[in-house]
């Protein structure tokens, strides 16, 4: 078969055709999910998928936080199916988030609460959770359903189990069969706190997502089968420990993430599903293997995570040496760093996360390698970094005070978008308190005013262990007309107000959130100390792109009246002509009359579009 796959990628060489792409496409929650490595531990299994395919397989990773099956099809299928061709696979997992209002429908849920007129819990409900032998399964088979139309391979994986220990046993909510304690809505209003015997599967989301497979003929990963036994190997407190990120027992770190891709790519192979495009190496590997740390403008720092993992290692103990040539620096803990580090492996089993560190002092690409040795084995890494500087057109900030209103403050060529809110509102701007404790550095009073933020109907409701995705603050900026904005700062301050268990997540993105970029991550936030979010990306938005940032709150735990307060939102980069021929200058001495668009004369240039009238006559269209 390789041999076959190698003479076809020889023969569209030759007639210039390049061989078609082939695709695993993964849909899932926060467990899935892509993280930022500089604004948190937590990761993902699928981030790691992709690094146990061999022959030209890729993976792309579709997963977002906070996620049921409805969101899925909804609105992670509708992004991933425009990318999905015949020949691709499609992995499938859902079932945390499906578990919210205690097993029932939130769409039901809310339209239950609308048919009694009570508009004050209706507003209340989460629109997620599906019931597990009804709209689980329905809102699943229907990407497999369209997957299958695709001419894709679609594979159903039940969910990873939550780390609940029972003794030395995982629980049954932990492994998502509801049966101890749910809740059924019935034609006169839910009815809480039901049960059903252990063989019952009514309400075990794994159950049914087995049976979907059975009844749609794809194949099966039983992934709660297999995490609740890698979970017990370790026991309670070193899975913990080992695998999972110190904020709660649903999310993985590193080690986590790596070994429950691992144990899905053995899963498949065992059962022949690409067993001859999915490699389980034993030797030492690297993830990532190569190290392009991308762009950053010049002073910046860049900082890339790396993962060195080996499985069957011989001797069963011993130590692993890395190494760095000039230039950059190597840390296990992002404070102590070195241009050289040692790791220590016993059981055969090797798992070390290390970060490369690299300053840009000089405009251009700097390039080197860190090489990982074992005895007589070693793996070089190359690694590169590219400094860029942000000179010529006219400088954009957009600067949100939220101290009296949501007004914002423009200067430069461009259009802003205006704050808005989804599932929250502005309580009042005030100080968040009296104590209120802002860095140190900015020299701001306690009694400084914010924006303070209430989720609407006042109750944070309980469960909550991740974003909602109809739950959000937004802002943006876009382009004014003929220029490109490249954005080079984005900074706000955030922090809880009301108790310690305010939690958010906070994004940019510039394809309207199809993905998204994280730039702060905090769970129960300390109240009313300000934390400072700065990212400084590279990004350069074309004429009708917009660049949206959102705040997305919860709370660590049921709680009324705790607010998120906001202040001090930056926007800032450079707008340049973007080769319409309108210029962007800034205000001349030589410009003698200013013209709107349609020929009225003004003073000065005014933000937007003007026609400008030199000394000497000549006539030129300005972005100001």
């Amino acid at each position: 078969m390789k041999t076959k796959l190698l003479i076809l990628t020889v023969l569209l060489t030759m007639f210039g055709l390049a061989a078609p792409a082939k695709k695993v496409h993964t849909l899932g929650d926060s467990t899935m999910a892509p993280y930022d490595e500089s604004a948190t531990v937590t990761r993902g299994w699928g981030m790691y998928f992709g690094n146990f395919l061999t022959n030209g397989w890729t993976s792309i990773n579709y997963a977002k936080g906070g996620r049921d099956s409805r969101g899925g099809y909804t609105e992670l299928w509708q992004t991933a199916k425009k990318n999905v061709e015949q020949g691709d696979y499609v992995i499938i997992t859902f079932g945390h988030n499906d578990e919210k209002n205690g097993g029932m429908d939130g769409y039901a849920l809310k339209a239950y609460y609308e048919s009694i007129g009570d508009a004050t819990k209706a507003a209340a409900v989460d629109l997620r959770g599906t019931v597990p032998s009804t709209t689980y399964k329905e809102w699943l088979g229907k990407i497999v359903d369209e997957a299958r139309e695709k001419g894709a391979t679609p594979i159903i994986c039940s969910p990873v189990c939550r780390s609940y220990f029972d003794g030395g046993k995982i629980r049954r909510n932990g492994r998502h069969d509801l049966g101890d304690s749910f809740s059924v809505l019935t034609e006169n209003g839910p009815i809480e706190k039901q049960s059903v015997p252990q063989n019952d599967h009514t309400m075990d989301y794994a159950y049914h997502s087995e049976q979907l497979a059975k009844e749609k003929g794809v194949a099966f990963i039983d992934l709660t089968k297999a995490t609740a036994e890698l979970y017990e190997s370790y026991g309670d407190k070193k899975c913990h420990d080992f695998l999972f990120d110190g904020e709660g027992s649903t999310h993985f770190n590193t080690t986590g993430a790596l070994l429950v891709a691992r144990e899905c790519a053995r899963l498949m192979k065992a059962q022949g599903i690409m067993s001859d495009d999915i490699t389980l190496p034993t030797d030492i590997t690297v993830v990532p293997a190569t190290g392009d740390m991308g762009e950053a403008y010049k002073g910046q720092t860049l900082t890339k995570e790396f993962t060195v993992n080996g499985f069957g290692l011989s001797p069963e103990e011993g130590t692993v040496s890395i190494t760095a040539t000039d230039g950059i620096q190597l840390s296990t803990n992002k404070t102590d760093w070195a241009s050289s580090l040692t790791a220590s492996y016993s059981a055969s089993t090797l798992v070390q996360t290390f970060y490369a560190q690299v300053t840009l002092t000089e405009t251009g690409t700097i390039t080197g390698t860190i090489t990982i040795a074992q005895g007589d084995k070693a793996i070089t890494i190359p690694v590169s970094a590219t400094a860029i500087t942000l000179e010529g057109g006219t400088e954009v900030k957009a600067y949100w005070r939220l101290e009296k209103d949501a007004a914002c403050e423009l200067t430069g060529p461009a259009t802003v978008i205006e704050e808005t809110f989804n599932g929250m509102e502005v309580q009042r701007y005030s100080n968040p308190n009296a104590n209120t404790v802002w860095p140190e550095w900015t020299g701001f009073e306690a009694s400084r005013k914010t924006q303070r933020n209430l989720i609407v109907g006042g109750a944070w409701p309980a469960d909550e262990i991740d974003d909602n995705p109809e739950r959000y603050i937004q802002w943006g900026i876009k382009p004014a007309k003929g220029t490109e904005l490249k954005i080079d700062l984005i900074s706000l301050f955030a922090c809880g107000c009301g108790g310690n268990g305010m939690c958010s997540h906070i994004y940019f993105s510039t394809d309207n959130f199809e993905t998204r970029t994280t730039i702060f991550e905090m769970k129960t936030m300390p109240a009313n100390n300000m934390q400072f979010v700065e990212s400084k990306p590279v990004i350069s938005l074309k004429e009708g792109q917009e660049l949206l940032v959102r705040v997305y709150p919860w709370y660590n735990g049921s709680a009324t009246g705790k607010t998120i307060c906001l202040s001090d939102l930056t926007i800032h980069g450079m707008a340049v002509d973007s080769g319409t021929g309108i210029s962007n200058v800034k205000k001349s001495t030589s410009e003698t009359a200013f013209f709107t668009i349609d020929g009225c004369q003004q003073s000065a240039l005014r933000p937007g579009l003007n026609i400008v009238r030199d000394a000497d006559g000549n006539v030129k269209k300005v972005i100001y």
